[in-house]
């Protein structure tokens, strides 16, 4: 894609993707929009809030992201508070609805491989577990801090100043931050 290496599960993600058109900027961005020790599990590409970008599901949250030139936007939907998800395919492309906290949002022009895989990683994650031993793994626990945790804390406000983390969120980690100093 470029010369530049992505990190392993964006890669992984990736590789798995129908098709990167529209979406290629974001996938080699999208690590400066994730939380620290958040892993990417699903790609796709599609267009929300009448924009073309990345769709990304981590162990965390559902992240539409637009990194364009001009304007950037994000909007992510935490995965605790999906209450459902919806898949609509066409002839080669779908929609993904999403529920959560009461709003109804709506990913179109997914590729139906990718949207599909997506619906399917929400729902199996909403779903009750009847079985323990089929229950997922839980995400693996944040990696160490490796890098000076006011740099760490700086890129955490702008994430806040972006919209992309809650002051709620902010506060905590920063606190979370804090304690480890």
């Amino acid at each position: 894609m470029t010369d530049e290496a992505l990190r392993q599960d964006i890669q992984a993600a990736a590789d798995r993707m129908g098709s990167k058109f529209g979406a290629k900027r974001e996938i080699r961005r999208l690590v400066d929009y994730l939380w620290e020790g958040e892993v990417v599990h699903h790609l796709a590409g599609g267009t929300y809030g009448g924009g073309l970008g990345l769709v990304a599901l981590t162990g965390h949250r559902l992240l539409f992201l637009r990194d364009g030139w001009v304007n950037k936007a994000t909007e992510d939907f935490p995965l605790e508070k999906i209450s459902s998800v919806q898949w609509r395919s066409g002839l080669t492309q779908g929609v993904l609805t999403v529920f959560a906290s009461g709003n109804k949002a709506e990913i179109k022009q997914l590729l139906n491989p990718d949207g599909k895989s997506i619906a399917d990683a929400i729902r199996n994650r909403l779903a009750p577990v009847d079985n323990p031993s089929s229950a997922p793994t839980p995400p693996p626990p944040p990696a160490a801090p490796s890098e000076d945790p006011l740099e760490t804390l700086r890129r955490l406000g702008e994430l806040r100043d972006m919209g992309v983390v809650t002051e709620a969120e902010f506060e905590a980690k920063k606190a979370q931050i804090l304690r480890r100093i």
